[in-house]
């Protein structure tokens, strides 16, 4: 019998009877914010900014003073205005110079939108953070009914970084995933998966065989990664012991937490590989902080909004943001209650890392404000808007879907490419996939998709907006690129739309070479 298992899973019923209704979200986040001031005001950055005057505010003042006292005297920050101005002191060993104490940790960013990795702080604080908002997500369980209690003695499989960090001496690096595994609660260690020596791995081939030899001998229940990665991974399983979906090596997999990307585009091919269907979770994990979650069947992702994060939503509209998804210096921000659904949003976050309004590169939209629930549309500067088409990543990723499910075919990745011609534009797509397909059909079929989801696109279709055309490559050749790189495997992804000149002209030349 599953007696730990069924311990467990009384456990996570009674949590889930014992939650509380959430009370006001502007409240909850009011607290979050003076316990972030608390800490903050004697670093550097909170003396330079009066966080003592917004804190007392905040604690003596009934109304949104301290809102109106934080948006005035704290200014909103880029990455690269932040390391400017305050992370690269951080990054050469100075003490409280965003938050209290140095900094031991800086989790490397997946560069999808600049050339080159960024450095972003990971504290102690949101290590912390970040397991707590893990075990919430393990008691939101109790909202999935009929689990067996096996379930909760199973592994927990967690594709990630190696969590061998590089040492720079003052500080370690590596890939966030890397960082919070390594430090996993003692109580947790019995069910981790790949466990702590394959998790070392660095090189990524490597670790996806070591995972494969020793699939066979580990009774996995979750897995947890990008969906890029993981799908890899169960083909290779399934290829080494000749079965014909990975239900066949782990009868109990019951269910996958997913985040990253758009899971959607991925779902047709990633069925193929299961023996039966199982639960899919999405998250939201960045490299700045776990920010949310999902908390039951069939909603959308809840924002974390009591641990650790403040946050603040820019309308995302030409009047915050340039035709290249660049920040105005003073953009128009609201509070958790002052947001409507549907709108589009770009993510401002204040953290335990000493991160402070600083501009996340995603974009939401809210479609329960009530409950804090959002999707993910893309990113600030992942959307192609060349003639006024508006088209962004959310977009693109229901048109890729629309055409999976149209020509039952598998595309892995994608990416759509914008050029200006002789008074003229035109949208160059790139897909991925080892199915065979008519380019042309699956061309018209995602342009007449998009002109159906998205208003704008097809008055510039009609207009100025005179070429789109696709090129169908082999899945790998996305790969192989992201390797060349050297940003393989963990949270790296491919970027939806390439926009950087230095990074087209890269893709293209690798293409033209290969």
């Amino acid at each position: 019998m599953a007696i730990v298992g069924n311990i467990v899973k009384r456990g996570i019923g009674l949590s889930g009877l014992m939650k509380r209704p959430k009370s006001n979200l502007a409240k909850i986040q009011r607290k979050t914010l003076v316990k972030l001031l608390n800490k903050g005001r004697f670093t550097q950055f909170g003396e330079a900014f009066g966080f003592e005057d917004i804190m007392n505010a905040a604690l003596y003042s009934s109304d949104k003073e301290f809102y109106t006292k934080y948006k005035k005297q704290v200014p909103v920050y880029d990455y690269n205005k932040m390391y400017k101005d305050w992370w690269h002191k951080t990054l050469e060993g100075e003490k409280n110079v965003s938050w209290v104490g140095s900094i031991k940790y800086f989790a490397l960013s997946s560069g999808t939108s600049e050339a080159a990795s960024k450095h972003i702080p990971v504290t102690k604080d949101m290590v912390k953070a970040i397991h707590r908002t893990s075990i919430r997500q393990i008691l939101a369980l109790s909202a999935y009914k009929n689990l067996p209690s096996k379930l909760f003695e199973k592994g927990y499989l967690m594709l990630g970084g190696s969590t061998k960090l590089q040492d720079k001496g003052d500080y370690f690096e590596g890939d966030l995933s890397g960082i919070t595994a390594g430090k996993i609660p003692f109580w947790f260690e019995r069910f981790y998966k790949p466990g702590k020596k394959i998790a070392e791995t660095k090189d990524w081939s490597e670790k996806l065989d070591k995972i494969t030899k020793k699939a066979k001998d580990w009774d996995i229940g979750f897995i947890v990664g990008v969906p890029a990665w993981i799908q890899i991974l169960m083909e290779k399983i399934i290829k080494e012991y000749n079965v014909k979906n990975i239900h066949e090596v782990w009868p109990n997999l019951e269910i996958f937490c997913h985040g990253g990307v758009s899971f959607e585009p991925y779902k047709q091919g990633f069925e193929k590989l299961l023996g039966r269907p199982i639960i899919y979770i999405e998250t939201y994990l960045a490299s700045e902080g776990f920010m949310a979650y999902q908390t039951a069947p069939d909603t959308d992702m809840a924002l974390v909004l009591n641990n650790g994060i403040f946050f603040e939503f820019i309308p995302f509209n030409e009047d915050n943001f340039d035709d290249d998804g660049v920040m105005i210096e003073k953009p128009e921000t609201l509070m958790i209650d002052e947001v409507e659904e549907g709108v589009e949003y770009a993510l401002l976050i204040s953290t335990v890392s000493g991160a402070w309004r600083y501009l996340i590169g995603d974009t939401i939209k809210f479609t329960n404000k009530k409950k804090a629930e959002i999707v993910i549309t893309g990113r600030t500067k992942h959307f192609l808007s060349l003639c006024g088409e508006h088209l962004s990543v959310d977009n693109m990723n229901k048109a890729i879907e629309l055409a999976c499910k149209k020509f039952d075919i598998d595309i892995r990745e994608f990416t759509v490419v914008g050029k200006k011609m002789d008074g003229t534009f035109g949208h160059h797509w790139y897909v991925g996939t080892d199915d065979v397909v008519d380019t042309n059909g699956l061309m018209s079929f995602i342009d007449e998709t998009l002109c159906e989801i998205n208003d704008d696109y097809p008055v510039e279709r009609k207009h100025a907006l005179r070429e789109v055309k696709m090129e169908v490559l082999k899945t790998k050749t996305f790969y192989q690129f992201m390797e060349s790189k050297g940003k393989t495997g963990g949270q790296n992804k491919f970027p939806r739309v390439l926009k950087n000149t230095v990074q087209i002209q890269e893709w293209e030349n690798y293409l033209a070479n290969n």
